[in-house]
């Protein structure tokens, strides 16, 4: 049996902040960095890896980083696995877009701000598009008893997990979590299995008090 591992990217200032990524070049925190570490760590000790598919934006490639080091593994960057393109939202805060253009919050609004496409950027739905593509060619070039590791962000996560359990697409981000750096264990069964969801235990022990 086949298994994917599905992890997000180590802590950036704009994840401090609260602030729309999309596609901007951010560069992990020094926090950052220690998640990456131990993650690297906790998945050598934990699978036995045997490629690694990551986002090629910045703060996910230095999160893959540490985990090709670690597991002595080279990655392979897919652009199908990058977060949303927020368009000109990106950089606004969440609660500046929900204050100032509601019609894009699905929080305000509900499912019509998934289908709401900003001006230079995907709907929530072409996300999801998109992100189905990518997992469903993933698991079409499986081998038996293969574990892949796939480095990705947390909306293509988000709806990778929400096509498993059934939610749709506003349930698929306001009702899941994914820490930095969480990791996500799937067995490739019929139908595939769920069996790890947003693990960051194996961060407990870092001293954000040391690295900021």
């Amino acid at each position: 049996m086949a298994t994917v591992l599905l992890v997000r990217h180590g802590e950036t200032n704009w994840n401090r902040e609260g602030r729309i990524q999309g596609w901007a070049p951010s560069r992990l925190t020094a926090r950052g960095h220690e998640q990456a570490d131990a993650l690297a760590s906790h998945v050598a000790a934990t699978y036995d890896v045997d490629r690694v598919v990551a986002s090629d934006l910045r703060r996910v490639q230095e999160t893959a980083d540490h985990l090709a080091r670690t597991l002595g593994r080279d990655v392979a960057l897919d652009p199908a696995w990058r977060e949303r393109d927020f368009g000109f939202l990106q950089g606004l805060t969440d609660a500046e877009l929900h204050e100032q253009l509601p019609e894009y919050s699905l929080e305000a609004v509900g499912y019509s701000a998934a289908e709401a496409r900003p001006k230079g950027g995907e709907s929530f739905l072409d996300l999801r598009e998109r992100v189905l593509t990518a997992w469903a060619d993933l698991l079409d070039g499986l081998e038996e008893g293969e574990t892949v590791l796939v480095v990705s962000h947390g909306g293509p996560i988000r709806f990778v997990l929400a096509d498993l359990k059934g939610l749709d697409a506003v349930a698929a981000v306001l009702d899941q979590e994914q820490a930095n750096c969480a990791l996500n264990e799937i067995r490739v069964a019929s139908p595939p299995e769920l069996v790890v969801e947003n693990e960051t235990g194996f961060l407990d022990g870092l001293d954000y008090s040391r690295i900021g």
